[in-house]
């Protein structure tokens, strides 16, 4: 087995043989959790006041070892049937996310201006997505939820019409008695954002008798909003699930 070869099959748990995480990826596993853990404690003020060095040197090795994974992936991505060449690697989502896990380190330094490091600090907690590839289970998840792109669309699509609907009724007859709350769709679009995902913040409510009438129906239309792509999603888990028992039988 030549080195590239190897060199694939523990990056990849899909082109291995025996089930499991090799001691590679287990390793870098381990680097992605650290790298959130230091990303998440950098942003208390008191921890990283006096350390700034230390944080910004252990930003350095992770994004150097961030870099050499990049490169090893795609050298070796041509291992894989799944790409015909080393470029459509690179455009795949997971070699982008990972080229830009590496670029984070010069945003950084881009300045130390708030906005830039609350969102170079931001990017870095992303790495968590890392870890979707390093488990077949989600990998089966992620293609059970793609088969049902198209419902998750539709019921998209019926929530922005409601919400639409429901700020342009209560813009009608509530603009004129709460023009603060209610004197445009777009402010209107708040009272019915939290009320169609059944939150209801209490903030913005309607005093009209017709405003409260309408207000009920869209309170009640939101829970059919939210089952909708609830019970999509959790058929596509366990079809998923179903997939991953299936897979396990037939290794055995």
């Amino acid at each position: 087995m030549s080195l590239r070869r190897q060199i694939a099959e523990s990056l990849d748990p899909a082109l291995r043989q025996t089930p499991g995480l090799s001691l590679l990826n287990k390793i870098i596993t381990i680097i992605i959790l650290l790298s959130l853990l230091l990303a998440i404690v950098e942003t208390e003020r008191s921890i990283h006041k006096g350390h700034e060095w230390i944080f910004l040197f252990s930003e350095w090795v992770f994004t150097i070892i961030f870099a050499i994974e990049y490169a090893a992936r795609v050298w070796a991505s041509v291992e894989n049937p799944k790409y015909s060449s080393r470029f459509a690697y690179m455009l795949t989502p997971a070699a982008i996310l990972d080229l830009l896990t590496v670029l984070l380190i010069f945003l950084t330094t881009l300045g130390t201006e708030g906005f830039i490091l609350r969102l170079a600090r931001l990017l870095r907690v992303l790495r968590i997505a890392k870890l979707g590839r390093y488990t077949v289970a989600m990998q089966n998840i992620g293609h059970a939820i793609y088969s049902r792109r198209f419902e998750l669309i539709i019921s998209f699509a019926i929530g922005v019409f409601a919400l639409m609907l429901s700020s342009s009724i209560l813009y009608i007859v509530e603009g004129g008695v709460q023009p603060d709350y209610f004197g445009s769709i777009p402010r209107a679009m708040w009272w019915s954002v939290a009320t169609l995902t059944t939150v209801g913040y209490g903030d913005v409510y309607p005093i009209t008798p017709i405003g409260k009438l309408f207000g009920a129906i869209t309170a009640i239309a939101g829970i059919g909003l939210i089952a909708m792509p609830t019970g999509i999603l959790a058929a596509s888990f366990s079809e998923a699930i179903q997939n991953i028992r299936k897979n396990d039988r037939e290794e055995e």
